[in-house]
């Protein structure tokens, strides 16, 4: 074991050691071997390759500490106060450990956290069958930042009293309860009416769940230990920075091939659920139809079992492994929907070919929508940039690109007669391909800059369009959202810099102004240094991006010209939340010259003011802003009512709140047998702000050609 500081220090962190083994907190286990190796040259490569050139430090020793004992118990439930001050011995030593290729503490706080949730998960089956009074005044705490760590037993327990007096109320409020399964070849069991589920059906259930979260995390294996602990000590760089364990960096690499056999859904974990993000066009969820984004799957069972796995509180990973599986066989959902009904969907899985994220395109006659002004508008939804590489560097002839069908759909337009303006709708686009961005951007301007980038080396390289041709030259709206991410804002930062278009939509875009690279550990150039197979990968960011205009949109995004109400606009979405995130900065601006003559002086500020007239007498733009307010209210309160009279006013007034969000979330949802611009007062003001704008400079020469 290597120390960079003084032997006295050394001495008392093996002495402080000893004591932890003297407690039993240490295991008799322990790292294995090649994990050595692992850790040594993920801390190397992090400390040469990452953007900032930090080296391993007492900080990022704490932040490591902190990230990791978060990660294990984010709602403060398992660790008292004295493990937290025991486990402290190592809080500034990481750093060095580390280096020296010794993972010890990963083992140590994990052991500590098993033994902690097997002593909780005990208590909580004995609440499970006990009586609750639900006239009771009381609330649980559900911002850990809130909260302490436990002093003593009875603090916790206290804690888990409420955590499960809580879970019986939320099941109590359920309208539906479980169906027993049909299990072919077996008799029929008459099913359930709906209802709210007994207190039995409800204590069985939660027996299960909790047995499920002591199975699940003691089946923890030793690769994922090393990888929540190397992902900790990468977090603490900056939060878009993760070490991928070789299962995982499989996973990565099939989504990155945009094939798999499953049943076509994105999964992603909320609150303890595993969450539906989005049905995929063309899988067998999609096929079927009943399985929507925003559902709940809280079971899974193959079909030739008889019983559902209880996945609340399950970890992704595992979930995913359950619902994966050949084309060809069947697996069964127990869903909650978004109404709060409880379904079973029975799904034959199949290869899903993950490519229907494609550039979609129509041209809207306004005066259909909007009553008055008829304008011919070219819509194009871009979900993604995305680009086939491997396509590319062969030189296949039709390889798809976003810029590519991007040029299909303006030569589309130009077919159809042309348009007067065109709304780029780039909401929900988390960004991809860089090339992409900057081919896309020259499509709209003349040759130029269209982002910096901060390179490791700390120089500033411009990225360009070197493509004279312009394939439009007429006004743009850039609708954008919190969700717009990295390379979408490349692009709405480049439209609005060069003055050719206006940005539409929430305060500001996501604000992810950094680049990653996925790594193999070791790097390729070092591979030579092991014999041993390969030890996963390190994502790590290497660069920054600015705008022309010299800004990073790194935080802060790319700020809308017009702002329309929204209640994500009001989430804590963004780079802005993100423990670790980059900072903000500046640099030169690059040499470009605008397009004034699409936004004169005075336009933005007329069109601003229009608009806000416009949504103060809209009925349902103002029952959205009340929405807006209560839900603002809400995130304010730390705390949740266990009183059953009150958290049903509550759980009645969300629902409420939450019908206009939710109806056009869903009809903003991507799929090509979904409308590309669906009809909604959302899009319709859009549309009235376009009109705006093309009224503005009617006269001038601005149609496209």
């Amino acid at each position: 074991m290597m120390f960079r500081r003084s032997p006295r220090a050394a001495v008392l962190f093996l002495i402080a050691v000893a004591a932890l083994v003297a407690t039993g907190l240490v295991a008799q286990g322990g790292p294995r071997a090649e994990d050595a190796t692992t850790a040594k040259l993920v801390a190397q490569m992090v400390e040469k390759f990452h953007i900032s050139h930090k080296g391993l430090d007492d900080d990022v020793s704490k932040k490591t500490f902190e990230k990791l004992l978060s990660d294990l118990d984010p709602m403060k439930l398992y660790f008292l106060q004295s493990d937290i001050d025991e486990l402290a011995a190592y809080k500034t030593q990481l750093d060095e450990l580390t280096l020296a290729g010794n993972t010890e503490f990963a083992h140590v706080a994990f052991d500590r956290y098993l033994r902690r949730l097997d002593e909780r998960i005990a208590h909580a089956q004995q609440l499970i069958d006990s009586e609750f009074d639900f006239t009771v005044d009381e609330s649980i705490v559900t911002d850990a930042k809130e909260l302490a760590w436990a002093k003593t037993n009875d603090e916790i327990n206290d804690r888990w009293r409420k955590r499960i007096k809580y879970d019986v109320l939320s099941l109590m409020l359920d309208d539906t309860a479980s169906k027993k399964p049909q299990v072919p070849g077996t008799p029929e069991v008459e099913a359930k009416e709906d209802g709210p589920a007994t207190i039995t059906e409800i204590r069985e259930r939660l027996h299960k769940r909790y047995k499920n979260i002591g199975l699940t995390a003691a089946q923890t294996d030793e690769s994922e230990k090393l990888e929540i602990y190397l992902s900790s000590l990468t977090h603490s760089f900056d939060p878009h920075s993760s070490y991928m364990s070789p299962n995982t960096l499989q996973d990565f690499q099939i989504s990155m091939e945009l094939r798999l056999e499953g049943i076509g859904a994105e999964l992603r974990s909320e609150d303890g659920y595993v969450t539906v993000n989005r049905v995929v066009e063309g899988g067998a969820a999609h096929k079927d139809g009943r399985l929507k984004a925003g559902d709940k799957i809280i079971g899974v069972r193959q079909s030739n079992e008889s019983q559902f796995t209880d996945v609340v509180e399950m970890k992704l990973t595992k979930v995913v492994q359950l619902i994966r599986g050949k084309a060809g066989t069947k697996v069964i959902l127990q869903v909650k929907t978004a109404g709060g009904d409880t379904k079973e969907y029975e799904l034959t899985r199949q290869q899903v070919e993950l490519n229907d994220a494609a550039v979609r395109g129509e041209i809207l006659d306004t005066g259909k929508r909007i009553g008055d002004r008829s304008y011919r508008v070219g819509v194009i939804n871009i979900p993604s940039f995305y680009r086939d590489f491997q396509g590319a560097q062969a030189g296949t002839e039709n390889y798809r690109s976003t810029s590519r069908d991007v040029l299909k759909v303006l030569k589309s337009f130009k077919e159809q007669g042309g348009v007067d303006g065109i709304v780029i709708d780039l909401r929900t686009n988390g960004g991809g391909a860089l090339t992409e961005a900057i081919e896309v951007t020259g499509l709209f301007i003349d040759q130029g800059p269209v982002v910096q980038v901060k390179e490791q080396d700390g120089s500033i390289k411009s990225q360009d369009d070197v493509d004279p041709a312009v394939a439009y030259t007429g006004p743009l709206v850039v609708l954008c959202n919190r969700l717009s991410a990295s390379a979408s804002e490349i692009f709405a930062a480049a439209i609005k810099d060069y003055k050719r278009g206006i940005v539409v939509g929430d305060t500001t875009t996501h604000g992810k102004g950094t680049v990653q690279s996925v790594m193999p550990v070791p790097p390729r150039l070092l591979s030579f240094l092991t014999n041993d197979e390969s030890r996963g990968a390190l994502k790590l960011t290497i660069s920054k991006f600015y705008r022309v205009n010299g800004d990073s949109t790194q935080r802060v995004g790319v700020p809308s010209d017009v702002v329309l109400p929204s209640m994500i606009d009001h989430f804590d979405l963004g780079e802005e939340f993100l423990d670790n995130a980059l900072p903000f900065d500046r640099v030169k601006a690059a040499d470009y010259r605008p397009v004034p003559a699409l936004i004169g002086d005075g336009l933005l500020s007329d069109l601003r003011q229009k608009s806000a007239q416009r949504i103060a007498n809209d009925a349902e733009f103002q029952k959205l802003n009340k929405q807006i307010v209560k839900f603002l209210e809400r995130k304010e309160e730390k705390t949740i009512s266990l009183n059953e009279e009150t958290r049903r006013a509550e759980q009645e007034e969300v629902k409420q709140q939450s019908e206009v969000e939710e109806k056009l979330a869903e009809e903003e949802a991507g799929g090509a047998d979904k409308p590309i611009f669906p009809e909604n007062f959302y899009n319709k003001e859009v549309l009235q702000i376009t009109a705006d704008y093309l009224e503005q400079l009617k006269g001038a020469k601005t149609a496209g050609t």
